[in-house]
């Protein structure tokens, strides 16, 4: 009988264990998962950067290297010209403070995604990092002060 209640505690103490860690794993997921967002009180003074990427559109490919910051769109006046109906005239802007590059969504009808996720306010922009507007993408292979 002894032994038992010692199984049926054990088996208890398991279940409790068992949803401790995954709830603690559950955490970390959506810590993880988190865009990279500061509010604009925290970002601080402007630094000079660099930008480098790879605009790949219906046409092909090309590279192009801007200084933010600089608007994204279709109209001629973009500092970044793009050439897709699905882009609005002035699509998105790269800006940079304190040495971050950030990506924001300009009102775009068809929205600004980082990554895959939707841009909803301004986010940093990473090497490696892929813009996608309309049909076009924005692949980062450079981000440094310059």
């Amino acid at each position: 009988m002894i032994a038992l209640a010692a199984v049926a505690g054990f088996t208890t103490q398991m279940r409790v264990g068992s949803l401790e860690i995954t709830a603690a794993l559950a955490a970390v997921a959506l810590l993880a998962a988190r865009p990279r967002v500061r509010a604009a009180a925290e970002i601080g003074t402007l630094t000079p950067m660099q930008v480098d990427f790879d605009i790949v559109e219906r046409g092909g490919r090309r590279p192009l290297q801007v200084r933010p910051p600089v608007e994204i769109g279709r109209s001629k006046d973009a500092g970044v010209a793009v050439n897709d109906p699905e882009v609005s005239r002035q699509h998105a802007r790269l800006s940079s403070y304190d040495g971050v590059v950030y990506v924001e969504d300009l009102r775009s009808r068809n929205g600004t995604f980082l990554n895959g996720r939707r841009v909803t306010e301004a986010i940093e922009v990473r090497e490696g990092d892929e813009i996608d507007l309309g049909t076009t993408r924005l692949v980062v292979t450079s981000v440094r002060s310059g």
